[in-house]
């Protein structure tokens, strides 16, 4: 699926005049519209008439996208006037889940239409150039920020000026030089797309698995210009923002003062349940939740709040080794706080593959992640993004990344690659059974006390209490390796399987009851609003005429929520 914009704003196939400059990207999905673009678009000042914008998804064939790129640059014009149009621009961010299609696309795009000049941005091609065949290909690249360097490089191409580099250093201005973006939002992005927005950019912190470690701070727009802009989103009905700053509560003045803006156009009590209408997504920094943006936090109603909180590793000496500064007792506590009094969702992300990281010391971080109550938590594969400083690492602990986006760790000296697998499946099928919310009842049975845990050659010793592993973590790997053993499939899997599968591992796995196990199965499959007849519950489940609104609710969240993270930055 794809999005042209004209330059006179409008959703369009064909320009009605054909641009001298196309904007364009691929991105993850058709839900994602591109913040980047826009702030390009929004940049363009005099070249903003002669500027289009066209979104595609990877999912769509190189050859299209192609076709569909060179019709939005020639509109009706014969070859005849395309030849004397002058230079043409085709602008393409580059991001590491859309590489391996853009330089498809870009390949077809010379051998179709070599005079056009096509320039490249975005944080896969900022860093470690030399060897990437889509940099080769390109006529110029601009690395790093690129809101007043790319309108700059057009002017100068139109006007018959090359570079004399290839390889241009984006200019990193005053964030109060840049046009926000907000108003290249369409109708149809605020209606039917995630629209993304930030306050700020940068980190001041150093995680070394971060491209923002090389940011150094952070910088925040103008707050006033900022929450104008919100408002006039609010204005035009967009109800589903997601912030992408790194660290949104780093300045805790305009942090109470966003939330506050969000607040305010909260309906009053008992005018209606905003659970469905405004959702507002965060990225928090654990360890730093002063008690006055607390104050602010908890007069939210639930499904309003959502926040992403990075914990990514409790291991201390992984931490100081990743250049991570965390004060893990104090993010707990405040974990606790927003899981136990605040009405906010929260999601916790942790990082497995980091250097000299176990799958022992993982598992406690995760069992502990787990005890403090997170609503979803996040097992993530470590990523080598090209420039963090992660590299460092390589030699000294043993590091194997993929050679192909998206760069995964593939071993370490302290994990090998076959516990590297174990843990690809664990994580995704955590995400169909813990993440999805579909099985809350039955999870407690399959990681809580009860039942007869049989032993596993593979599965590392490890204390029992009351005869049943302590630890969640491992609970969970037993039934993931078991599923695996069992399927060889670890995606496609259809929720009345996993009801099927569940019951027969708990029952013959797990020495639970299978009365026990039906009951919190039959409770969890009901209330999801699924339609399905599963094997182990026939005969058990209750009428179904219509999906239960809390189930339509939780459906809902979990949609959005599915959204917002499947998005990378």
């Amino acid at each position: 699926m794809s999005l042209c914009f004209d330059n006179a704003g409008m959703v369009s196939n064909q320009p009605a005049l054909p641009p001298a400059i196309v904007l364009a990207t691929l991105n993850a999905k058709y839900i994602h519209a591109s913040l980047g673009l826009r702030y390009l678009l929004a940049n363009m000042g005099d070249l903003r008439a002669q500027t289009a914008l066209c979104e595609f998804t990877i999912a769509r064939k190189a050859q299209d996208v192609v076709d569909e790129l060179l019709l939005t640059l020639d509109g009706p014009a014969s070859s005849a006037v395309r030849g004397a149009r002058g230079p043409q621009i085709v602008g393409l961010g580059v991001y590491i889940w859309n590489v391996v299609q853009t330089t498809a696309v870009l390949r077809l795009l010379k051998a179709a239409r070599p005079g056009i000049i096509v320039v490249l941005g975005g944080p896969e091609v900022s860093h470690e150039l030399d060897r990437q065949e889509i940099v080769q290909l390109a006529d110029h690249i601009i690395t790093g920020w690129g809101d007043l360097s790319f309108p700059g490089l057009c002017r100068a191409l139109l006007n018959g000026t090359r570079p004399l580099h290839k390889v241009i250093a984006g200019e990193q201005p005053d964030l109060k030089r840049i046009a926000l973006p907000y108003a290249e939002y369409s109708d149809t992005d605020l209606k039917h797309r995630q629209i993304y927005v930030e306050a700020s950019r940068g980190c001041p912190f150093t995680c070394e698995f971060c491209l923002s470690a090389l940011d150094r701070t952070a910088w925040a727009f103008d707050l006033e210009a900022f929450l104008a802009a919100m408002q006039g989103l609010y204005l035009r009905g967009a109800r589903n923002f997601k912030f992408v700053d790194r660290t949104f509560n780093l300045k805790i003045d305009a942090s109470v003062r966003i939330l506050q803006f969000f607040l305010d156009r909260l309906p009053a009590p008992g005018m209606g349940n905003p659970s469905g209408d405004l959702f507002v997504h965060f990225e928090v920094v654990p360890d730093h939740l002063p008690d006055r943006l607390k104050q602010v936090i908890a007069q939210f109603p639930p499904g309003v709040l959502q926040f992403e909180v990075g914990i990514q590793s409790f291991n201390v000496e992984v931490q100081q080794r990743i250049s991570r500064q965390q004060d893990n007792a104090r993010s707990e506590a405040n974990l606790r706080w927003l899981i136990n009094d605040s009405k906010a969702h929260v999601h916790a992300d942790l990082i497995f593959g980091l250097p000299g990281e176990t799958l022992e010391s993982f598992a406690r971080g995760f069992d502990r992640l787990y005890a403090i109550g997170a609503h979803e938590i996040q097992p993530g594969l470590l990523k080598r993004l090209r420039g963090t400083p992660i590299d460092r690492h390589t030699a000294g602990f043993g590091m194997v990344y993929d050679a192909v986006p998206p760069y995964a760790v593939q071993q370490t000296g302290a994990v090998d690659s076959a516990t590297i697998q174990r843990f690809i499946r664990f994580s995704r099928y955590w995400e169909r059974v813990a993440n999805s919310g579909r099985f809350r009842q039955t999870l407690s049975l399959l990681l809580g006390e009860g039942g007869q845990v049989q032993t596993d050659a593979r599965r590392p010793a490890r204390t029992l209490v009351n005869g049943v592993a302590d630890s969640p973590f491992y609970a969970f790997l037993g039934f993931a390796d078991w599923l695996w053993e069992r399927t060889g499939k670890s995606s496609g899997l259809s929720p009345e399987f996993l009801v099927d599968a569940l019951f027969d591992y708990l029952c013959t796995r797990r020495g639970w009851p299978a009365q026990t196990v039906q009951q919190a199965l039959v409770s969890d499959y009901a209330g999801s609003g699924a339609r399905g007849n599963p094997r182990a519950l026939q005969g058990l489940l209750p009428r179904r005429d219509a999906p239960l609104p809390h189930a339509r609710a939780l459906a809902q969240r979990q949609e959005r929520h599915l959204a917002i993270r499947q998005s990378v930055d």
